[in-house]
């Protein structure tokens, strides 16, 4: 067997279809078209069987928090009649410490139904560990591929306590340097051990989050005696803004908006050795969050089932120092030490409810763990060590990714900037016609972009047409 680089990118669709377990071809439509809702509910679970399933290994009903001295402090600093109120689901209470052990679930449970022995998962995020933790419960092998070092061999410390987290449940882990090596790395190990593809974006890992937003609905409703105004989510990838939102909408949460957040990092290449370490965040920010969002069939699978411009309302991004800032507050004032990622949506949601009135509820959809390399001091001394300043003032004002990050004086100080959603839209069509070659398209395929970008077909060729001339 040919291990080149070449052959091995050459044999990825084969590699790919045996060891998922699903045939994405029987979902295509035409061109870029297929049946996303088909593929969702034919690979997919109801939300009782989700439930079974997750229970079987002790994942999910985690408690929805009101962050009660935050709100005070909101209201503090709001306008009269202003501040809404801010409740958070403590996703830490998972097994292995954060919402992905939800994605986890299903996709090693299939595994076990499907024979194979063991696991692998290319993330160097919480994921990894949430792959781990369940394949042990489920008594199968995991292999974890983290993207960790720079060519210095330098590793952040995030990705190195993510790494520790995984070995302590019995992971291998492979550690490879940033590039196109993970990926190769990923299908090489795929085809030799025979495993299991548990991606982040296969169907099976969408349907696991759904039951967030179940929770999130039925468990707000219980406490304030209606749905969620506004569920504020973490954006990378997507899949857990999508899964979420597919959640909140089965239990009939169809006016819940929903908003993505991510940590500012425009200017800072993830694939560049370069600004590798530059970066104090390893997810939520817009190096995932922009890219995923307006073309996400870039995963390791054929086609993404986080698919996050079908349910995103708003796109708003913070920094990070914001989050550092949060990280600390959400500590000091409710006892709750907590990792950066649910934080990150803390911080848009904080913001957030100074605008919205009082009577009106946010949710933030996840916490995380916290380990010695996930808190800020080793983030920043980390910063500090490879030439980030760290000063305090102005986030909103002064934050530059890649050489500042800026501390909030006061918690007034506390923002978002706004990513306007045709922005999004846009680039999603300049993508296909970028990537894709795509300079005219089928009436299916206008329609299939229709329900991508939740917009009329009038407007999807008006868009079409208008981003193909800028482009000439």
């Amino acid at each position: 067997m040919d291990k080149s680089y070449k052959a091995v990118m050459e044999r990825q669709i084969e590699i790919i279809k045996k060891s998922v377990g699903l045939d994405y071809t029987k979902y295509e439509i035409e061109g870029i078209a297929f049946d996303y809702e088909k593929m969702m509910n034919e690979s997919g679970f109801s939300i009782e069987e989700i439930e079974k399933i997750q229970k079987e290994t002790g994942v999910g009903d985690t408690p929805l928090v009101e962050l009660k001295n935050i709100n005070r402090l909101i209201k503090k600093l709001s306008d009269k009649g202003k501040g809404a109120r801010i409740f958070v689901k403590d996703e830490q209470t998972n097994p292995s410490g954060s919402f992905k052990d939800r994605r986890a679930s299903i996709s090693v449970y299939m595994a076990k139904k499907l024979g194979y022995e063991g696991v692998i998962a290319a993330t160097s995020g919480n994921y990894g560990a949430a792959v781990a933790s369940q394949a042990a419960k489920r008594g199968l092998k995991s292999i974890i591929i983290q993207e960790c070092f720079d060519s210095r061999g330098v590793g952040q410390p995030e990705i190195l306590e993510k790494e520790r987290s995984c070995a302590a449940y019995g992971s291998e882990v492979v550690q490879v340097s940033v590039g196109p090596e993970l990926f190769y790395y990923t299908l090489l190990l795929l085809e030799e051990t025979g495993f299991f593809n548990a991606s982040l974006y296969s169907p099976y890992g969408i349907a696991g989050i759904e039951t967030l937003g179940v929770e999130i609905a039925n468990q707000t409703k219980e406490l304030t005696g209606k749905f969620p105004d506004v569920v504020v989510s973490t954006h990378a990838g997507g899949g857990l803004t999508t899964g979420t939102a597919r959640g909140l909408k089965k239990v009939g949460a169809y006016s819940t908006k929903i908003v993505g957040a991510s940590v500012d990092l425009r200017g800072l290449h993830m694939a560049s050795d370069k600004d590798f370490n530059r970066k104090s965040f390893t997810t939520g920010h817009t190096g995932f969050g922009i890219p995923f969002a307006v073309f996400p069939d870039r995963s390791d699978v054929p086609r993404n089932a986080a698919r996050v411009l079908r349910y995103m309302d708003r796109y708003v991004l913070v920094t990070q120092g914001e989050v550092f800032y949060m990280t600390e507050l959400l500590a000091k004032l409710e006892g709750l030490q907590r990792g950066p990622a649910g934080n990150t949506s803390l911080v848009a949601a904080f913001a957030l409810a100074r605008e919205m009135n009082e009577d009106e509820i946010i949710v933030v959809n996840e916490t995380e763990y916290t380990g010695a390399g996930k808190l800020p001091t080793a983030q920043l001394t980390f910063a500090k060590e490879n030439g980030i300043q760290v000063i305090s003032g102005d986030p909103i004002k002064d934050d530059k990714p890649g050489e500042r990050i800026v501390i909030p004086e006061d918690p007034s100080q506390i923002g978002y900037i706004e990513m306007p959603m045709s922005q999004l839209k846009e680039s999603y069509i300049n993508q296909l016609i970028k990537r894709l070659g795509k300079t005219d398209f089928t009436q299916k395929e206008i329609e299939f972009i229709s329900e991508e970008i939740r917009e009329d077909e009038d407007s999807v060729i008006n868009l079409i047409k208008k981003v193909r001339e800028e482009s000439l």
